[in-house]
């Protein structure tokens, strides 16, 4: 991926990755959804994630119909709708808390909130918040030319996923597109704790560092 730039000199997810990469290291990405139990803690959280040792931190924005979401953090978004968090009080708290973060932010939410807001006025907010990247998880790739073209404008890392049973040239074709690293989902069905790994995860990382730049 090409450097698009860092607000106030904070790595890309692109350059984060590169540089452990370099290190010989993994990457360290906690995910928390927005809200739970309310913003404030939220924004005390992602500073003490920060101050942990996250390479990079994961930001839900809670969604009332989460369909790519497991019980744990489907029962965490509820109970921040319950709270009145908004795409825009998660926003708003996040341009708050990012200044002080040494990692860069990644912004996990569906894609209706983003077409509703108009696809370029939402880059454009979340970009003036800090974010560094967007993860989308009910876009599929043939509808995110737009989306991309918006991100690349803004300099948002445009993450983009995959899976276990994704044909080998569709896979491809993600992975040259996804833009800061590439989201592979190691099962199929929701998010969620796993007793086991799909055997073909080990073949699939192999195979997809042979075609992704990431």
């Amino acid at each position: 991926m090409a450097n698009r730039g860092a607000a106030a000199g904070k790595l890309t997810v692109a350059e984060t990755f590169s540089n452990l990469r370099e290190q010989g290291k993994s990457a360290f990405i906690p995910f928390i959804t927005a809200g739970d139990p309310d913003l404030a803690t939220t924004s005390k959280a992602l500073k003490i994630l920060n101050s942990c040792g996250s390479d990079v931190i994961e930001v839900g924005v809670p969604y009332s119909d989460p369909l790519a979401d497991g019980p744990v953090i489907q029962a965490s978004a509820t109970r921040a709708l319950k709270k009145g968090t908004t795409l825009d009080s998660v926003i708003e708290m996040l341009k708050g808390v990012t200044p002080e973060l040494s990692c860069p932010i990644v912004l996990f939410t569906y894609y209706n909130p983003i077409l509703k807001r108009g696809v370029g006025n939402f880059m454009s907010f979340i970009k003036q918040a800090g974010i560094h990247g967007l993860v989308v998880p009910d876009l599929p790739l043939e509808e995110t030319a737009l989306l991309r073209s918006e991100a690349i404008m803004h300099n948002i890392e445009l993450v983009l996923l995959t899976t276990p049973t994704t044909p080998t040239d569709r896979m491809k074709g993600i992975a040259q597109a996804s833009e800061g690293f590439l989201y592979l989902v190691s099962a199929v069905g929701v998010t969620g704790a796993r007793s086991n790994v799909n055997l073909r995860v080990e073949h699939l990382l192999r195979e997809i560092k042979k075609v992704s730049k990431l």
